[in-house]
């Protein structure tokens, strides 16, 4: 299940999942890996990619608002 800001805000993710950054606030979400293998969030990942480079100082930021994130998290 994945973990929204406030449960775990900083440091870094305990093993086996990883952090990824959403929406204009920056909310923070740590996720299972097997995430990386959902067809939808590897085109996230894409488009992350080409908004903002792999050189991203602030971590994984996807260009995606929380609510339907949240909403492809949950289903």
């Amino acid at each position: 299940m994945p973990k929204y800001q406030g449960e775990e805000e900083t440091g870094r993710a305990p093993k086996g999942q990883f952090v990824v950054y959403v929406g204009k606030e920056l909310k923070r979400f740590t996720l299972p890996l097997s995430y990386l293998k959902n067809p939808i969030f590897q085109l996230l990942l894409e488009k992350s990619a080409e908004v903002y480079g792999f050189r991203n100082s602030r971590g994984i930021v996807l260009p995606c608002d929380e609510s339907t994130f949240e909403r492809l998290i949950q289903g």
